[in-house]
């Protein structure tokens, strides 16, 4: 497909087509009316529930939760299968099957809907029954627990029930542990009550983050592509990257880091930017695992990069208790790092294999691009103006998701009139009073209302046609609600690990046993090399950093990004806490490590997804997509050795600051040399063994460590640049 002007986004069908195909968390079984419509008017109902809360106020804690969850458990039963068969089989109503969906899960959805809202209900009572549950507790948070469990198998897979359960039966016969590990047990009464009846389990901090934040970030992703904005990214990537060597290859990397803005997906951006970007890729001569590779690693940056980052940036907020806007300024420049170090090997492939890049033909017109779509870029700019203004984030995403559905409906891609100006003007005044005015609920909403009303008459009788039909936002808000209703399980059944840990107090043992270990293994290392280098205290913190990103690795195989945060912020950040580090820096530290298991092998889901559209070997394509994403895997060391990388670290300053920064630069780049075996001409051997050890040392903090590393590399950037000289001349 060539990558030119007229060249677009593939249709949504075939995008949803291919996200069903490789991501467990999208394969929404068929269904036919009545069913069909009941799942569609409940799904915008609970985007349209989420999208009126974040604009004119919560309702109280626990009903907001309790509905969200209701919803998302409920809607589960009826758009996921129970088994794959049976998603892959024909819907078919009957008797036993009411719209192609079979009876069992009818009743399993509304069992678990009344025993989620059950809480609400009963809040009032509740203070007196915390402790001492009744039969009707214990009944309804058995049924809550066993059909959450179900929810999230059928939406995810089995590893994350497979790991509660095991958390849960920890909880319930902690006498036969041994060692440290023991505990006096639990009862089931005590468990449900622990889990069910507090905030401590299954209604606790992961069930309120996606309820308040993360739905809302989801849908206006998905609005932002509806209007345009993704394939302006794409065309602003191409005409900047495309016409150097290897350019479908620098689009990806461009392409997948302006996407991510919109998308905390990695499978979503890799279907979404790489349906154009591979086969370009693989026609410039890129070998097809390794174009798959490139979108794979590029898109896993869409989880890190600001301003909308993944789920769990969002749960950063009610852990640590800091702004968004500060979550934002720590993810920059690690994220940056990441893009960079997949674009140099990019670099070194193409100009090793000769590479071409894209020609002019080949390449849209950024010039008609942004006349076309530059008001694609509003709600994005609102967005960011709302989070850096101090509202709050759900407040930002309501501005953001407004401003989608007022482009979308009131400007064309090319022609508009004075009437879609001067209602897109309007608009977006009334809004910018709603979101910076002030207001309080009853006048922001009246301020709405009057917005909607004007939109309704300029749209219905004033004959303005925007780029996207009214259908189309509806059927935004419905997509947008599928797409998180598997996080949403996720995070309530991460709820129940978190109480087991907060019941049983296994996160302080398991600390214990960390750091035991660390100082074990530092005590070892310490004996071989002078301590000079590195004391016992550096040392024990590195292997606990290095036993925690393993961890954090294994995890990621079998569950996804939010959940493995979720539970290694639990178990393993207090150990890194203990050791000295910042809870900021701890934080990210586990959740850039649960970020790199997308593209690790054997569970490497963008890489999979990437490798289904360029027909490359899925196993291949991980461990190049790895490699690539090495940079990934370096810079949380860094940055927790020197924080001042984050920016906005407690004890920034301005020198380390600059020191590790440019030392990463170098490092990353020598390090990209060294696996590409290419820096000006060919490598050697000895030569990529000589920059891998300079990279490291480089990357290190450190002025002198980074000194040392490039005299390292003396010897062979010399020998390549005489050689490169050789060979221009030789050309002439």
């Amino acid at each position: 497909m060539p990558m030119t002007a007229s060249s677009t986004l593939p249709d949504q069908q075939e995008l949803q087509a291919l996200e069903q195909k490789f991501d467990p968390e999208m394969r929404f079984r068929p269904s036919v009316p009545p069913a069909t419509l009941l799942i569609k008017y409940l799904l915008i109902g609970l985007s349209c529930f989420h999208y009126y809360t974040a604009g004119f106020g919560l309702l109280r804690e626990v009903t907001h939760r309790g509905v969200h969850l209701a919803f998302v458990l409920g809607l589960i039963f009826l758009v996921f299968a129970g088994t794959q068969r049976r998603a892959q089989s024909l819907a078919v109503h009957s008797l036993i099957s009411p719209g192609g969906i079979p009876l069992i899960d009818w009743l399993l959805g509304l069992c678990c809907a009344i025993s989620v809202l059950y809480i609400p209900y009963t809040f009032d009572d509740l203070a007196f029954r915390v402790g001492n549950p009744n039969q009707w507790d214990v009944l309804m948070g058995t049924v809550l627990f066993v059909a959450l469990l179900d929810a999230t198998r059928r939406s995810m897979g089995w590893p994350l029930p497979l790991i509660a359960l095991g958390f849960t039966a920890y909880a319930l016969f902690g006498r036969v542990f041994p060692g440290l590990l023991q505990h006096a047990g639990s009862s089931w009464s005590q468990f449900i009550n622990h889990q069910y009846l507090t905030s401590q389990g299954i209604y606790g901090v992961a069930v309120g983050v996606v309820a308040t934040y993360v739905f809302h970030f989801v849908l206006f992703g998905v609005l932002a592509t509806r209007v345009g904005l993704g394939q302006l990214f794409l065309d602003i990537a191409s005409s900047v990257a495309g016409r150097y060597a290897g350019g479908p290859a620098k689009v990806s990397v461009f392409g997948s880091a302006m996407f991510g803005m919109l998308s905390g997906s990695s499978v979503a951006n890799a279907v979404t930017v790489g349906s154009l970007t591979i086969p370009a890729m693989i026609r410039v001569g890129y070998q097809r695992h390794f174009a798959a590779a490139v979108e794979a690693a590029a898109s896993t940056g869409g989880q890190i990069t600001p301003p909308v980052l993944g789920a769990a940036a969002f749960l950063m907020i009610e852990f640590l208790g800091l702004p968004y806007h500060t979550i934002i300024a720590a993810a920059v420049v690690p994220a940056f790092m990441h893009f960079f170090g997949v674009f140099m090997q990019v670099h070194f492939e193409a100009k090793r294999f000769g590479l071409r890049g894209l020609t002019e033909d080949e390449m849209p017109k950024l010039g008609q691009s942004l006349k076309a779509r530059w008001p694609t870029l509003i709600p994005l700019a609102l967005l960011i103006a709302a989070l850096v203004a101090g509202r709050t984030p759900y407040l930002a995403a309501f501005l953001g998701i407004s401003s989608c559905a007022i482009v979308g409906l009131s400007t064309r891609v090319a022609g508009n009139t004075a009437k879609h100006w001067a209602l897109l003007v309007a608009l977006h005044l009334a809004l910018c009073v709603i979101g910076f005015g002030g207001l309080e609920e009853g006048p922001r909403l009246a301020v709405f209302a009057l917005a909607v009303a004007l939109a309704a008459v300029a749209i219905g009788w004033g004959g303005v046609r925007g780029r996207m039909a009214p259908g189309v936002l509806i059927e935004a808000f419905e997509t947008g609600a599928k797409y998180a209703l598997a996080v949403g399980a996720a995070a309530a059944t991460v709820g129940i690990v978190i109480g087991v840990v907060t019941l049983t107090g296994v996160g302080f043992k398991i600390s214990f046993i960390i750091t035991g270990a660390a100082q074990s293994m530092a005590g070892f290392v310490g004996g071989l090399i002078p301590s000079s280098f590195a004391g016992p205290q550096t040392l024990t913190l590195l292997f606990a950093l290095i036993m925690t990103a393993l961890v954090c690795i294994l995890m990621g195989c079998g569950i996804p990004t939010t959940a493995n945060y979720i539970i290694m912020v639990t178990v393993a950040a207090p150990t890194l806490v203990q050791l000295g580090v910042e809870p900021l820096v701890a934080h990210f530290f586990v959740f850039y490590y649960g970020v790199l298991a997308d593209i690790t092998p054997p569970v490497a889901l963008a890489a999979y997804a990437a490798a289904g559209m360029a027909g490359s070997d899925p196993f291949k394509t991980g461990n190049t997509a790895f490699r690539l994403g090495m940079a990934k895997a370096l810079v949380p060391f860094v940055f927790v050795f020197s924080p001042s990388l984050l920016l906005v670290a407690k004890g920034f300053n301005g020198w380390d600051f600059a020191v590790t920064f440019t030392g990463c630069l170098l490092g990353i780049t020598m390090l990209a040399a060294a696996l590409s075996k290419f820096f000006l001409v060919e490598m050697r051997r000895w030569e990529q063994l000589l920059c891998f050890v300079a990279a490291l040392l480089m990357v290190a903090p450190g002025l002198w460590s980074t000194l040392i590393g490039l005299v390292m590399t003396l010897p062979m950037a010399l020998r390549h640049l005489l050689e490169w000289r050789s060979s221009r001349r030789a050309a002439l």
